[in-house]
């Protein structure tokens, strides 16, 4: 069988930045597997997106299931079939937001070890069982979001950045060991942007008003900026940028 259009996994699909790539991918003519989990109540208003995704002549299938879960990975496997993917985005924003100094809310060794799973290994997981089952396609593209919280310290945030601090160790080796098989792997560091997780970090509002304050332009990072740079890693001009943090937030991160 040949394809005539190229297939993009994006694990965490459904909102923030995983769904504004999802629309930017099938709007420049992919395929889209998208995994993400939602409530009934929330569906209605997703299907009504991937409406809007399918209108540029492109299949998209979606999977209500825990990709965290090694059935969920199995049963993509299978429905990939003879599919190969081009691209793999990770956009799983799944943590716990507990502070390491309050006795009702304390963090805890297991809070730590799911944090980093969701948001760092399960990368590694995905990426690994693509690669074992000969999944990628010749110069495919390996992506995930990290954020300035990598190196920084926010209220509530010690499990999420261990995760990216994480995440960015292994998209490095990824990138290194992965090379051979001329996979690129990186990871892109969105600025502040007001997706549903980042709602969820305690202070948000707060953080939201000083983003805005030190980027040079005035404003929050949109979905679409991210969006648009995981565009540009996957075009034929992106193939030599390997192993790299890519930074997108206008300048946020410089003040």
């Amino acid at each position: 069988m040949i394809e005539t259009k190229k297939t993009a996994i994006i694990l965490g699909g459904s909102s923030g930045l995983g769904l504004a790539t999802a629309h930017k991918l099938a709007h420049t003519g992919y395929n889209l597997l998208l995994l993400h989990r939602d409530r009934k109540s929330n569906l209605a208003a997703f299907d009504a997106e991937v409406e809007k995704m399918q209108a540029n002549n492109v299949t998209v299938k979606t999977f209500n299931r825990d990709a965290l879960k090694a059935k969920t990975l199995q049963e993509i496997l299978a429905e990939i079939d003879q599919q190969s993917i081009s691209v793999l985005v990770h956009s799983i924003a799944k943590g716990s937001l507990k502070s390491m100094n309050q006795d009702n809310q304390l963090l805890t060794k297991a809070d730590i070890d799911i944090t980093i799973h969701a948001m760092a290994t399960s990368w590694w997981e995905w990426s690994s069982a693509l690669v074992k089952h000969n999944k990628f396609s010749p110069t495919a593209r390996n992506i995930a979001f990290t954020s300035e919280g990598n190196t920084k310290v926010w209220p509530g945030y010690g499990a999420v950045s261990a995760a990216k601090a994480t995440l960015e160790a292994l998209m490095r080796q990824m990138a290194i060991e992965l090379a051979p098989l001329g996979i690129t792997t990186n990871c892109i560091q969105a600025g502040t942007t007001e997706t549903p997780s980042f709602k969820m970090i305690p202070g948000s509002e707060q953080l939201a008003a000083m983003a805005k304050k030190r980027n040079p332009f005035g404003r929050l990072t949109l979905p679409k900026d991210v969006a648009n740079a995981v565009w540009l890693l996957c075009q034929e001009e992106g193939k030599w940028i390997n192993g790299t943090v890519l930074t997108v937030d206008g300048g946020e991160s410089l003040r």
